[in-house]
C-alpha cells in the first residue's frame, strides 16, 4: 500500500510539472505575439512621422 501511494504521489508530481511546463510555453509565445506587434506598430509610427517630414 506504502509503494502504490508513493507511485501516486510520483506521477501527481510529473502531472504537475509537464502543465507548468506548458503554461510557461504559453506564456512565452503570447510575450512573441505582443513583441511582433510592438515591432510593426514603431515601424508603423516611424514610417508615418518620415513621411510627415517629407511633406
Amino acid at each position: 500500500m506504502k509503494n502504490f501511494i508513493l507511485r501516486i504521489a510520483a506521477l501527481l508530481v510529473v502531472l504537475l510539472s509537464f502543465t507548468s511546463c506548458e503554461l510557461v510555453g504559453d506564456i512565452f509565445q503570447a510575450g512573441i505575439g505582443v513583441g511582433i506587434f510592438l515591432v510593426i506598430l514603431v515601424v508603423a509610427i516611424v514610417i508615418w512621422i518620415i513621411s510627415k517630414f517629407r511633406k
